[in-house]
């Protein structure tokens, strides 16, 4: 595939898109930080140009408008007007359809904006309830009642949404995080996760059998890697069924804001050091930012191993997408063709926008470790600009997904309730070799690593 067809492909403008933002906010944070003395925080000076809605508890135009803070809205038109404008673009080298992309977008971000604002009310944020999930049930709601009008579908673009938040989200996937708790942290992400992985999804072929094994490698990858991000360059991989992935998000999210609750509660009943129950907690809680809210009700400690080790297993996603159509290749594709399949399928069947992923997380990481004041300037690009674009892409790609996902071909994926044994099997078998892992990691063979939080 050379560079003008992959140009017309979501994965190619998802590269694209993702890539020349981080580089536009970085160099606006490199201008600011070369006039900001050595003795002053780096901020970024685009930070007030995008924004999301904030918190609130009891009135929510308080998201737009905080008591005592600047207001959101500027900001929530400044992402509008990029989303709208590079969206568009892409749209139209793909479909063809950026007139009637810009006629339906506004439709698909309100929603979104309507996400993010019962995401911030504090009860419900409290409890864990994303701004994906009212995302997801949002788009489900129309699609399952009124129906998705059809006006709004040029704007509905799972993938490239996705797969553009997926490449930012590079920028905060760094190597050096290896480095922070060296050896103990890696057999922890890297040991456990590829064994979980592979065990679940032959128990799902094996012994329960399911009929759909891009659906049991979707939920498998989702389950034992990182949730979300690792269960769309999966069904990428393995060319699941839109339905395949909502099953698997949606178990995701539902075990995730349980585990977020009971996993802490249940290492402080236990005992457990910060230290053991935040690479616990890591290594097992799907989503990253529920894996900090889980880590810091332990203490800042775990909260430090917690994110690390979440990190750490965040940089399998490129590997796990590879392997995962290197397999299906080679295994899946022929039962599914009758026929064998040439090594060139492997780079087709390949999730092109991995690729942006990694390019963002080399580079950030090349930052961090050789360029002057390197941390505070990869932490104010992302904290200032590319987090925020990162969020609202998420939101919108959950808002897309919601929309295309009917109940009634969803409960078709749950016949037997196989995905959800599939699920609790999986997790099961991920929380005690996890904890088998990181107690042996970091209490016996390695206990004096974790002494470099305290520096």
């Amino acid at each position: 595939m050379n560079s003008s067809s992959l140009l017309k492909r979501d994965d190619g403008w998802a590269i694209l898109i993702g890539l020349a933002i981080l580089l536009v906010a970085m160099l606006f944070v490199l201008a600011k930080a070369s006039a900001t003395p050595a003795t002053d925080k780096v901020v970024s000076p685009i930070k007030n140009l995008v924004a999301k809605p904030g918190g609130w508890t009891a009135d929510a135009w308080h998201a737009f408008v905080p008591e005592g803070k600047p207001s959101t809205l500027p900001g929530l038109l400044g992402v509008f007007v990029l989303l709208s404008a590079v969206l568009a673009v892409a749209a139209q080298a793909t479909n063809g359809q950026a007139a009637a992309f810009l006629k339906a977008f506004p439709v698909v971000f309100l929603l979104g904006t309507i996400a993010i604002v019962m995401e911030g009310q504090s009860v419900v944020k409290h409890y864990g309830f994303s701004d994906v999930l009212w995302a997801l049930l949002g788009g489900m709601l129309i699609c399952n009642t009124i129906g998705t009008p059809k006006f709004v579908r040029p704007a509905v673009r799972t993938e490239l949404y996705i797969k553009t938040g997926l490449v930012l989200l590079g920028a905060e996937v760094l190597f050096n995080k290896l480095l922070a708790l060296g050896v103990p942290g890696i057999f922890v992400a890297w040991v456990v996760t590829p064994t979980v992985l592979i065990t679940t999804f032959w128990f799902g072929q094996k012994i329960l059998k399911m009929e759909s094994a891009s659906l049991n490698m979707v939920i498998s990858a989702d389950m034992s890697v990182c949730g979300v991000s690792a269960a769309i360059a999966t069904a990428a991989a393995c060319k699941a069924k839109k339905e395949e992935l909502s099953v698997a998000i949606g178990l995701s999210m539902a075990f995730t804001a349980i585990m977020m609750v009971v996993l802490p509660m249940a290492i402080k009943a236990m005992g457990m050091s910060e230290v053991l129950g935040g690479a616990w907690i890591g290594g097992t809680i799907d989503s990253t930012g529920a894996v900090g809210a889980a880590g810091a009700f332990l203490g800042d400690n775990a909260l430090t191993v917690a994110t690390t080790v979440k990190m750490i297993q965040n940089i399998l996603i490129g590997v796990i997408a590879f392997g995962v159509a290197v397999y299906w290749v080679n295994y899946e594709t022929p039962k599914e063709a009758g026929t064998g399949v040439g090594v060139g399928e492997i780079w087709n069947r390949f999730p092109k926008f991995v690729l942006g992923f990694l390019a963002a997380s080399i580079l950030f990481s090349c930052m961090t470790a050789f360029y002057p004041r390197g941390d505070e300037i990869v932490g104010a690009t992302v904290d200032g600009t590319t987090k925020t674009i990162r969020t609202w892409l998420f939101c919108l790609a959950f808002v897309s997904i919601g929309l295309e996902t009917n109940f009634r071909e969803l409960a078709t994926q749950f016949r037997g309730g196989k995905p959800l044994i599939l699920y609790v099997v999986g997790q099961s078998l991920n929380l005690a070799l996890t904890l088998l892992m990181a107690w042996l990691m970091f209490e016996k063979v390695f206990p004096d690593a974790a002494r470099i939080l305290e520096k």
